[in-house]
């Protein structure tokens, strides 16, 4: 059974029948597939012929003899029809060598509507999408968000207490659907299996990174450093001193793989006062906490820095550019989200310190008038500091 997610859906159907071709891009195992069966049950739903539905996931085993462009480009001329509109759903298009190709001359020869799938960041950019320029919108698909995990298990949002406690396996299982609908018994064999394969097929494969062994070191060095500031000499140096022989070239050019995998998301150094980016040392976030706690075969550690993760791709799943704000004297706000003409100062904290004024302070600081929002780990009613709202994680997560 596939489970909807309406605003995915929603977002997808509005280029329906337009000039752009969709791709639904994101990482491994958080719903692209489904997405894109959505998309064709849909199609269905509205009485579109299957002849004119073509619909081809490209791991499975039944389509590896069409993963070349002169293979695919001719089983599509011999299965489709220039006197009606046709509807070309792609799973993981990336697996087709010369697939922009392809893309470009359905576009050209036939009256087509079409969506591809894939679970890398460069798959529209660079040289890889130079036929398609201008052509594309980008769907990115998350793991699913709190209110999608509360609905997927059916759970009533009025119940303070169960809220709390769904919260806690949110934290440490994450929100793959897969895992959310798991028994309890396996949720943590599939996300060691999800977390795996990203790492071999993802990143180790597409990018051909030949020590596995260093990748997954970095990897668990920036999910126990998550919201941490981070210089790639400062991983070099760490993972040399534990014995490790890897450069500082090789670093850097394993963290473009992480990061091209959405395994993990980078936010900018951004100096508030300057008004510039700073070059250097960014923080990472995971997509998915239960990754994170898998990987490190731990749980409840640094509850601080999960908060800040789950904040963080919150804000990037509801549309936010997200960076780090940089005050004087190295002071900061953890981010700065930035949606078209708005600007949203936020601070995450798992409680106020009662001796401490700091969380507010650094907001209450800030120049201009922009939105500004203090997000704390602690189950309370909306309240508001010198001007600042005050809100619990558990009701900014269920906001529309």
């Amino acid at each position: 059974m596939i489970v909807q997610r309406k605003a995915y859906l929603d977002e997808l159907l509005s280029f329906k029948d337009s000039e752009f071709i969709k791709a639904i891009t994101g990482i491994r195992r958080s719903g692209k597939s489904s997405l894109l069966l959505m998309y064709r049950d849909y199609l269905r739903s509205i009485k579109v012929p299957e002849e004119q539905i073509i619909y081809i996931n490209f791991e499975a085993l039944e389509s590896y003899k069409l993963l070349t462009e002169e293979t695919l480009s001719q089983y599509l001329v011999e299965h489709s029809s220039k006197d009606v509109k046709m509807y070309y759903l792609f799973d993981e298009i990336q697996f087709v060598q010369g697939w922009e190709a392809v893309i470009n001359g359905l576009r050209v020869s036939f009256d087509s509507d079409i969506t591809v799938t894939g679970s890398n960041a460069q798959l529209l950019a660079g040289e890889y999408a130079t036929l398609l320029t201008g052509r594309f919108v980008s769907i990115e698909v998350y793991p699913l968000s709190f209110k999608e995990f509360l609905d997927f298990k059916q759970i009533e949002t009025n119940d303070t207490r169960k809220i709390i406690e769904m919260f806690m396996e949110y934290r440490q299982y994450g929100g793959f659907p897969a895992v959310v609908l798991a028994d309890q018994r396996l949720k943590d064999t599939i996300l060691s299996g999800i977390f795996d394969s990203i790492l071999l097929n993802d990143v180790g494969q597409h990018h051909a990174v030949k020590d596995v062994t260093t990748l997954q070191a970095i990897s668990r060095f920036l999910m126990f450093n998550v919201g941490q500031i981070i210089s790639v000499n400062k991983i070099s140096n760490t993972l040399t001193s534990a014995g490790f022989k890897v450069s500082v070239p090789t670093v850097a050019r394993y963290l473009d793989s992480l990061k091209d995998s959405f395994l993990f998301y980078i936010a900018s150094r951004y100096d508030i006062r300057g008004k510039e980016y700073l070059k250097n040392k960014p923080k990472y976030f995971v997509a998915d906490t239960g990754l994170r706690n898998i990987a490190l075969g731990k749980f409840g550690e640094n509850r601080g820095s999960e908060l800040e993760n789950i904040v963080y791709i919150e804000l990037k799943r509801r549309g936010y550019k997200v960076d780090v704000g940089q005050l004087v004297n190295d002071t900061e706000v953890d981010f700065i989200a930035r949606k078209g003409n708005e600007i949203l100062y936020v601070q995450v904290t798992q409680q106020i310190p009662e001796t401490s004024d700091r969380e507010t302070d650094n907001l209450i600081m800030l120049p201009g008038q922009y939105q500004k929002l203090l997000i704390t780990g602690v189950s309370a009613s909306p309240y508001t500091i010198e001007g600042v709202p005050v809100i619990s994680v558990y009701d900014w997560l269920l906001q529309n």
